[in-house]
């Protein structure tokens, strides 16, 4: 067992969030930002929530490491996240892809993101004895400290943690088999056909990409790896393989550090990667429920955020047929609204003019939905100008040729795509 000193065990860790993931499968929604830093839930953004965990699990030695698109993102992180006191040794430290091996490498794979930033990590004071390995684009809550209790008490050199996922959606996860003890005996990355868990045939045993190393063991698998010219450089498919044949390899239960308050015990172990529009779509119309999955006002564990200085949301006129309403709706600060809204999100700063109407949509900052315009089912991205009467989501055939529509009926609208249409 561990001792009674457990609870500095965050103090002993260094966290690194990966967020230099390219996130195409979000199509125009990631063309001018790094999937992490994609806006989610009215006012945060994706990072925002692994960061959050980090902070709330008294991690607060973390290092974010970035690529593809980052200006929105390293923007983010400066103006949000700059609360931490480097005093008491508290940062968020910004990593992005110097070529540090030669000049034409950069970060060619989530491991070798990493190992092109191990001499950085051997500087921090006191050395880190733990690595805590994230993504940065999911949405979940989770308590890291219990995972660094369970992993120095498994004896192991490193700790995935796991997630039950139903078979038919786990083909794209690391699917793991774990025996009695709790180490992991096998490890799939992606396979078409995944393997049931003993007793559930419906369910596979998923990796959430959330890793603990010891320091020392991942900066010589890390070594070991970048040297082997067949390799991906990847985690999952390369680096906890490795590990699981070896047998040094341990899983942890999200259920034993999912963050759930007291009164909520009936809700579901909360983890989505928004990674395509369908599934965006959804996790955002989600959190419209009366008693929505995710909960956002647990006051225990917050979720920090960058926010501009707002006015409050406000509703006009008081007349019957131009009476601006929300119902089972997020109305974010800073939004105008005479119009109706239904289970739809609003971001900061929209506007919803008189006689519109917004239903099971996600409006993004600073949009505009114009007079007597009708959408439905609809992620509209930042900054668009919706003119007055156009309709979006009520013909399939229209908003495929003007829009992107994806085979689950949501429809995507940007700037640029408004813009050509005119």
């Amino acid at each position: 067992m561990v001792d009674r000193k457990t609870f500095q065990l965050p103090r002993k860790a260094i966290a690194l969030v990966l967020a230099g993931g390219r996130g195409s499968r979000l199509h125009e929604l990631t063309d001018r930002r790094a999937k992490p830093a994609v806006h989610f839930g009215g006012k945060f953004r994706i990072i925002d929530f692994a960061l959050s965990n980090c902070v709330n699990s008294q991690i607060r030695r973390i290092g974010v490491v970035t690529q593809y698109k980052s200006h929105s993102l390293l923007r983010h992180l400066q103006r949000g996240w700059n609360f931490l006191h480097g005093e008491v040794n508290e940062f968020v430290d910004l990593l992005p892809a110097q070529q540090r091996i030669d000049e034409e490498s950069w970060y060619r794979g989530t491991a070798d993101a990493v190992y092109q930033n191990i001499d950085i990590l051997e500087t921090y004071r006191p050395k880190p004895e733990f690595v805590v390995i994230l993504a940065g684009d999911h949405v979940y809550k989770m308590n890291y400290a219990v995972m660094l209790v369970d992993h120095v008490e498994s004896g192991a050199e490193c700790t995935v943690a796991c997630i039950e996922v139903p078979r038919h959606e786990a083909s794209g996860f690391g699917v793991m088999d774990v025996d009695e003890n709790g180490m992991i005996t096998d490890f799939i990355e992606k396979p078409a056909d995944p393997p049931a868990m003993p007793g559930k045939p419906n369910m596979s045993l998923c990796s959430m990409g959330v890793y603990v190393f010891n320091a020392q063991y991942l900066y010589a698998e890390l070594a070991r790896d970048i040297n082997d010219p067949a390799s991906d450089h990847d985690f999952g498919k390369n680096i906890i393989p490795h590990a699981v044949k070896n047998r040094v390899a341990a899983a942890h239960s999200f259920s034993r550090s999912c963050i759930v308050a007291p009164d909520e015990q009936f809700r579901e172990y909360y983890w989505r990667d928004a990674g395509t529009i369908d599934s965006y779509w959804d996790a955002n119309i989600d959190l419209t429920a009366t008693v929505p999955a995710l909960n956002l006002y647990d006051r225990n564990w917050p979720v920090w955020t960058y926010q501009q200085q707002f006015p409050p949301a406000k509703f006009v006129h008081n007349h019957l047929d131009r009476r601006g309403n929300a119902i089972e709706s997020s109305v974010s600060s800073g939004c105008i609204v005479s119009g109706e809204v239904n289970r739809s999100l609003l971001f900061s700063g929209c506007r919803v003019h008189s006689y519109s109407r917004v239903n099971l949509s996600v409006i993004l900052p600073d949009s505009t939905i114009g007079s007597r315009a009708r959408l439905s089912h609809c992620v509209v991205d930042s900054d668009c100008n919706i003119p007055a009467n156009m309709v979006i989501g009520e013909d399939p055939a229209e908003d495929a040729r003007r829009f992107r529509r994806t085979e689950n009926g949501i429809t995507l609208v940007t700037r640029k795509m408004l813009e050509q249409l005119t």
